[in-house]
């Protein structure tokens, strides 16, 4: 896997070069960051540029290094080797370690980390205070921090007493109470229920940018990393899979393994057929057309292929009275129906190909087990992807 910088331009781990979202001074840089515990190497050399006033999420599974690459930028832990500058100043290096409270840098915790002692105001106040700031200028900031949030009339509270919506709210007002250069927040969203992590992530989102805060930050939540980030930075194995804005990294997925996670869970394993400059897929008897993956190379001919997509990106065309066609018409498949479940606003079924690969649907009317339909998948909506092992 080959270097992938984030800087003035995007590049891929697979060499294709994008257009950078933001165009501000470079705020944060990695250059070639390792960090090692024991025999685990949980980064492995990630370089990145962050620039002025950009949300960049940080998304992969558990075990990735995201958290690990978050604890560098605040300051929680060292590299083995490499270094990361804010600004023009490197904070830390194998023989560099700039306190976490001298770099500008505050973090909203995954549990919000608020003193529980403290009333709201206090929670709110506390960097203030410890920066020896004046009382009345102190006051004025809770209170424009109190209406930014919407936590008046909560100021007086005890931190058990708020829901976790209200928690948050006060853990990011006391996190941009100094003023940072940079926010990092860590799976922020994860203590709350599903409609509410909707509606926050909305909200900070809108706020991060109405008030042009630079933000890093760390999630394994796709549908968050999409509704709050400038670009997405996909870790991997302790390496960077693919950088860009949300739409690149969905529309065009760098791996067969970034397309999973993107939600093209689907694949289908068929041998390549080349189509002058376009590639396809022959599955049983359906030919399916797709995207190369950004600086794939053609794939040989004859080759065996993955043709990842997602569930609602099929379309059913029509119910077949038996197995239908055995030779249909280009990118379309014939299925059969296993199962459909109803779930709430959508029918999901699994399904099966003529030659009993198996696939799911997500669909706005329902589909009988055991009848069979036509169904047809868009080229731009279909990635393929050698059929070999991943690192």
């Amino acid at each position: 896997m080959t270097s992938t910088t984030l800087s003035k331009n995007t590049t891929f781990s697979h060499g294709q070069v994008l257009p950078a979202a933001h165009s501000g001074r470079p705020l944060l840089t990695a250059n070639a960051l390792t960090k090692s515990y024991g025999a685990f190497q949980a980064l492995k050399g990630i370089s990145f540029d962050m620039r002025e006033g950009e949300i960049i999420s940080v998304l992969g599974p558990s075990g990735c290094g995201k958290s690990t690459l978050l604890q560098l930028v605040a300051g929680l832990s060292q590299p083995d080797s490499g270094t990361l500058s804010l600004g023009e100043e490197i904070i830390a290096s194998p023989s560099v370690m700039l306190p976490p409270e001298k770099r500008g840098v505050n973090m909203v915790f995954q549990d919000y980390a608020l003193w529980p002692h403290m009333k709201v105001l206090d929670n709110i106040a506390y960097g203030l205070r410890r920066s020896k700031m004046g009382r009345e200028a102190i006051q004025q900031r809770v209170q424009e921090l109190l209406a930014m949030l919407h936590l008046e009339g909560l100021e007086h509270r005890l931190p058990p007493q708020l829901s976790g919506g209200q928690q948050q709210r006060v853990a990011i007002a006391r996190a941009l109470a100094t003023r940072p250069k940079l926010m990092l927040l860590d799976e922020p969203l994860s203590n709350l229920d599903m409609r509410l992590r909707v509606e926050m992530r909305t909200e900070m989102a809108y706020l991060f940018r109405k008030l042009g805060i630079s933000v890093f930050h760390v999630t394994h939540d796709p549908d968050e990393a999409f509704a709050m980030a400038d670009r997405l930075l996909i870790l991997r194995n302790g390496q960077i899979d693919q950088i860009g804005t949300p739409q690149q990294c969905f529309t065009r997925p760098a791996s067969r393994w970034a397309a999973s996670l993107l939600g093209a869970y689907n694949n289908l394993r068929g041998q390549v057929v080349h189509q002058g400059p376009e590639t396809a897929i022959r599955i049983g008897s359906s030919l399916v057309q797709g995207l190369l993956a950004p600086g794939q190379l053609r794939l040989p001919e004859h080759s065996n292929a993955l043709l990842m997509f997602r569930p609602d990106d099929i379309e059913v065309i029509e119910r077949c009275g038996g197995a239908g066609s055995q030779d249909p018409a280009g990118n379309m498949l014939i299925l059969k129906v296993l199962h459909c479940t109803f779930e709430g606003n959508r029918w999901r079924a699994v399904a099966q190909t003529n030659c009993g690969q198996k696939l799911y649907l997500v669909l706005a009317l329902p589909l009988e087990a055991d009848e069979y339909v036509s169904v047809r998948l868009s080229a731009s909506s279909a990635f393929i992807y050698p059929d070999e092992e991943e690192r």
